[in-house]
């Protein structure tokens, strides 16, 4: 009640009940109002002092589970391999002459310069392009950021490996200081932006503070331009400056699922070990001449034992055997589990069939499924894409022009010079046989191509050309016939013959 209201009830309390409820009235969003029946948050906090007070913590515990809970770590997989996959994405170089066509003579340099680049991209020589994709991906995923350096040219100390002298320096969150502030240098959360809030540049340590006891300080730091650093993040909020996990919503969950499992496996594991105990009944019938002492003078136990077959001979007038039951197995076990992991499934964005390996469904459901999920899949592709994928690719291209490995020739145009086409994983067929046959109509009325078909099967349309080719040479040096051959001439015969020219 406001000052106002309390003095209006002070002289009219009729007055002050109408004024409340034309209050309540005005009051159009129920959710806006707190009441006793559910919890109501107040805190209106910036983006960056929320990812301040809790990224840190979010991201330790996430880190726990994916090490030591199954279903975490099996949710992270799926993310991994469904956004970046085996082979990684994919790059097809687009670079066009001023009439529109594609210089191929430089885009298969290009695409030469890049295969050799791909076996050692980065400064430790440890991992290949696929493999860095999916550490970073993961970190991302994970951690909710995670960071690159761009080394071009000569570097002290720096062996690229590779003909193009590009190699990328990988950088988990925490080398970047979420507490490192200062307002003289416009410094929060460790970047350093500009006056419209652009990072220009990066405070990062110079070896992993978690490597050692020693406490850290700003003297251990060293700033990286952010021209030259790559910062793939999952934000929320804009102004946003630091990433959260993407696990942030589903912990308590996972930790619950966790907790819960465990409890009903002891809880079982003790059910398995038969327990028995024997009722005395009525003390008037108990017979105290058949209580044996030991040499202390405590009372022995009595020892019956139990095998197959047993016959127990032994008990007293008014006594029985009684068993425990536990009630374990629980039946109900796997329905608290399924609806425990189809919400986290919905937090993560994963397909729920994917996490807890459950594949139960008609054909329909689970096409259903996986066409609606592969949405966020492609989402996802599409933000490592533009934050990681891209930028790898225009500054290899820039360093291959510079170095004179692969220099841009005169008649391609030069901003089309690093275009390119790149290939995320393609949803997966769930019955080939009606999924091809579906193509195959849609290719033959006019609604889609083959190089669209081969892309949806997760193929490189220039690359499945060439094996056709060479297959084929191959099969008319051997004078073979397979069905492809034949259908192809099939198809050859039946096109109209080609006019011929006028003779002069």
């Amino acid at each position: 009640m406001n000052p106002i209201d309390a003095i209006v009830e002070l002289f009219s309390p009729q007055a002050a009940v109408r004024r409340r409820a034309a209050r309540s009235v005005l009051a159009a969003y129920e959710a806006a109002n707190p009441s006793r029946l559910r919890k109501f948050h107040r805190d209106s906090g910036g983006p960056n002092r929320d990812v301040s007070r809790g990224a840190v913590p979010v991201r330790v515990q996430a880190r726990n589970l994916a090490q030591n809970h199954d279903v975490a770590r099996g949710a992270l997989r799926t993310l991994v391999n469904n956004i970046v996959g085996p082979g990684g994405i994919g790059i097809e170089p687009q670079p066009r002459r001023a009439d529109g066509t594609i210089h191929e003579e430089y885009a298969a340099a290009l695409r030469a310069a890049w295969r050799d680049w791909c076996k050692c991209p980065e400064v430790t020589h440890t991992h290949h392009w696929s493999r860095v994709q999916r550490l970073m991906a993961r970190t991302w995923l994970l951690d909710g950021e995670v960071f690159a350096q761009l080394l071009i040219g000569p570097v002290a100390h720096l062996d690229h490996g590779t003909r193009v002298p590009f190699s990328l320096e990988l950088f988990e969150p925490d080398m970047v200081p979420m507490d490192y502030d200062s307002a003289d240098k416009k410094i929060r959360q460790g970047i350093e932006r500009n006056a419209w809030g652009r990072p220009v540049g990066y405070w990062v340590y110079k070896s992993h503070p978690g490597e050692t006891l020693v406490g850290r300080s700003t003297a251990d730091l060293k700033r990286i331009a952010a021209i030259d650093m790559l910062h793939i993040a999952s934000l929320d909020r804009l102004g946003q400056l630091r990433g959260v996990s993407e696990f942030a919503s589903v912990i308590t969950r996972l930790e619950d699922i966790k907790d819960y499992e465990e409890s009903e496996r002891v809880a079982a594991k003790i059910a398995a070990r038969l327990t028995a105990y024997v009722k005395k009944g009525n003390a008037e019938l108990f017979n105290p001449d058949r209580i044996e002492y030991d040499e202390q003078g405590k009372i022995k136990p009595r020892e019956l034992g139990l095998e197959p077959g047993t016959i127990i001979d032994g008990l007293e007038v008014g006594e029985e055997i009684g068993m425990i039951d536990s009630k374990r197995p629980n039946p109900n076990v796997v329905l608290f589990r399924q609806g425990q992991l189809r919400a986290v499934a919905a937090g993560l964005g994963a397909s729920y069939s994917s996490i807890s390996r459950d594949y139960n469904g008609t054909y329909s459901a689970q096409r259903q499924e996986l066409v609606e999920q592969w949405v966020n899949y492609a989402t996802l592709t599409d933000d490592f894409v533009g934050q990681c994928i891209q930028p790898v690719w225009e500054h290899l291209v820039k360093a291959a022009n510079l170095s004179g490995i692969v220099k841009i020739p005169a008649d391609v145009v030069a901003e089309s010079a690093d275009d390119a086409l790149f290939i995320g994983q393609s949803m997966p067929w769930i019955d080939p046989f009606k999924e091809a046959k579906a193509w195959n109509q849609l290719v033959q009325d006019g609604f889609a191509s083959e190089v669209e078909v081969i892309r949806r099967r997760g193929g490189n349309p220039r690359d499945v050309l060439e094996q056709i080719a060479t297959w084929r040479k191959q099969v008319a040096e051997k004078k073979l016939t397979f069905s492809s051959n034949a259908a192809n001439d099939k198809v050859i015969a039946a096109a109209p013959p080609k006019p011929k020219k006028a003779k002069e």
